[in-house]
């Protein structure tokens, strides 16, 4: 059996290899290395792939558009990281709202940019 001193520092090195180069490819080169990118007015963007968000039903339009845009946001961090994961950075946006008697509901789509 291994000393715990020795044991925390395998599990350690283990935690170290396999969780750490998910988290920077996150940040740094999954985007990229899946996806065609190019320069945009300053930012590197996807040319290729877009990312959608919805909302649920809001009593105001600005909530809803406000949810949809955190749904993209929420997604596009989780598949890229952070910094690809601002919708106000993001290329070719779109945005539709509808209202019903039960209230608002938008769905927004962009392309991912960073800077």
């Amino acid at each position: 059996m291994l000393p715990k001193t020795l044991l925390a520092l395998a599990v350690a090195a283990v935690t170290i290899t396999t969780v750490v180069p998910v988290a920077i490819a996150q940040e740094t080169g999954l985007a990229t290395a899946l996806h065609a990118v190019r320069r945009e007015g300053g930012k590197l963007c996807l040319t290729d792939h877009w990312h959608y968000g919805s909302s649920g039903r809001h009593s105001t339009k600005a909530a809803a558009q406000r949810d949809a845009i955190q749904s993209w946001q929420d997604f596009t961090n989780l598949e890229y990281g952070r910094s690809w994961a601002f919708f106000s950075r993001a290329a070719s946006k779109k945005v539709g709202c509808s209202q019903t008697a039960a209230g608002w509901s938008c769905d927004v789509e962009a392309r991912a940019c960073r800077r």
